[in-house]
């Protein structure tokens, strides 16, 4: 007997490779694969401007990015004494309003150099509900939990989802011709838009990735969305608040993402990895025994090793610490 519509195996025509620069952006969804890419020996850039969700928000990501776009003073608003960018997450707000000015263009600039020789460009979108400030019908990409009469809501219709999306490849693409693209729907449901609106919001998004796969070279489609929604289908694999996934659920898709997406060198490379990983965050009992100084030991031999099979790992922080 079957108890689940299991989504049968798929392989991608293109596959990331070890050395594989990948840059990331969009919902939370793009920080848990981004989180397990940088884990396991890629270099990685992920959301330059934080979390963000609906389609423009991610065009006018992309838009800067690839500008190298100098934010001022100007771009940004006062709030119970903390200094906003609507076109950014809360964590690159701050106290002083130059501190948010520096920590909004350094990460443009850092975003920029790295788009510049990506392989990979990873977009995954949450939600085709757009908030726009009453006051000049701008779009923000975050609404820093201002009074709702500060901004009306509009839904993306499918064609205009597919044009803002075609906007942000071609600029990734005269930025960076050589660059790959991957596209995913967030498994995030938006409950609060309502469960009906919510199912409106993705369909407007998988219409747009599709168009764009259809269309483009080099333009591929994972499916996250279906593989938490249509494969797991089940709130076993939800947080308690029922619309997130829960970590079975993500290192489920981070799996299938392995299978389908790396090539088989590269998923050679993520098993030698994924111990010393582990090992190199254990907490000694006693950090000055004899057997902890095997134990670090033998993680330094088989990094070298690691290293030696796979020049182009990209060694995280905590895998450096092995060094030491």
């Amino acid at each position: 007997m079957k108890f689940r519509t299991e989504l049968p195996a798929f392989s991608l025509p293109e596959k990331i490779q070890p050395g594989d620069t990948i840059f990331l952006a969009g919902s939370c969804f793009t920080e848990h694969m981004g989180t397990y890419l940088g884990e396991h020996g890629f270099h990685i850039l992920q959301n330059p401007h934080g979390i963000i969700f609906n389609p423009l928000s991610v065009e006018r990501c992309i838009r800067d990015c690839t500008e190298a776009r100098v934010y001022t003073e100007n771009d940004f608003f006062q709030s119970a004494g903390i200094w906003h960018s609507w076109q950014h997450h809360s964590r690159f707000s701050a106290l002083e309003l130059p501190d948010a000015v520096q920590k909004v263009n350094d990460s443009i600039q850092e975003a920029h150099a790295f788009l510049r020789e990506a392989r990979w460009v990873v977009l995954t979108l949450g939600s085709s509900f757009v908030y726009h400030l009453t006051a000049d019908d701008s779009a923000v990409a975050n609404c820093h939990k201002m009074p709702a009469q500060t901004f009306y809501k509009k839904m993306l219709d499918p064609i205009a989802a597919a044009a803002s999306l075609e906007r942000s490849v071609d600029m990734l693409r005269t930025f960076n011709p050589a660059v790959k693209i991957l596209l995913t729907v967030s498994p995030v449901r938006h409950a609060r838009e309502g469960l009906v609106q919510n199912n409106r919001s993705k369909a407007s998004l998988i219409y747009a990735v599709h168009s764009l796969c259809e269309q483009e070279e080099n333009v591929f489609y994972f499916p996250s969305f279906e593989l938490v929604n249509d494969d797991l289908r089940d709130y076993r694999y939800f947080m308690e608040d029922m619309v997130h996934p829960n970590r079975q659920a993500t290192e489920y898709v981070w799996m299938r993402f392995r299978e389908s997406v790396l090539s088989e060198r590269a998923q050679e490379m993520v098993k030698r990895v994924a111990p010393l990983q582990t090992a190199a965050a254990h907490k000694p009992f006693n950090p000055h025994s004899e057997d902890h100084a095997r134990f670090r030991a033998r993680n330094r031999e088989q990094l070298a090793a690691l290293q030696r099979d796979f020049p182009e790992v990209y060694l995280s922080p905590v895998l450096q610490s092995i060094q030491s």
